[in-house]
């Protein structure tokens, strides 16, 4: 993994001042959150998080319609955004940060390994959201080992995130 998560988890925390952020992670399992509050200070920012690995929770904890959920499964774009803007309103911060994907080594929702989608949604003080944003990632790492690969590319994942995140800041 090139990119540094220490540094720029602490970027993105100096850089957070004055804002709340709140995530909800389906194929990094709370990797976002851990990343973020290993920096001190992070509970000036860091509303909190939610895991919903599974579909039903995606539609349970964090509105993601169910209908969505059945057209295309939990690995496209319109499902990111909609966990970002659930997790933003349950946890009351002014940004959500979602990520959904494939982390492999088996296909999911007809999509590959490496597959993911990364969201971001900003909200005003009325709640309303004011910006939204959402990256598809191939993530292709080139190891042997399948656990590698898994860890490769929920790591790119949590780097993606919080750089995308960084572009509202």
């Amino acid at each position: 993994m090139e990119t540094d998560l220490d540094s720029l988890a602490l970027t993105l925390l100096i850089a957070l001042e004055g804002h709340t952020v709140a995530t909800a992670e389906s194929l990094t399992g709370g990797a976002i959150g851990a990343t973020i509050t290993a920096i001190p200070g992070a509970s000036n920012y860091y509303r909190g998080g939610i895991v919903a690995y599974a579909s039903d929770l995606k539609f349970e904890l964090l509105e993601v319609p169910q209908t969505l959920l059945a057209q295309g499964g939990a690995v496209q774009a319109d499902v990111a955004l909609a966990m970002a803007a659930g997790v933003a309103k349950k946890l009351d911060a002014e940004f959500g940060l979602a990520v959904t994907g494939v982390a492999g080594p088996n296909w999911q929702d007809g999509q590959a390994p490496g597959t993911v989608f990364v969201a971001c949604v900003q909200r005003d003080q009325s709640g309303a959201i004011i910006d939204s944003a959402v990256e598809e990632l191939h993530i292709s790492p080139i190891v042997e080992d399948p656990r590698a690969i898994r860890d490769e590319i929920r790591q790119e994942t949590v780097a993606a995130a919080l750089e995308l995140l960084l572009t509202f800041l």
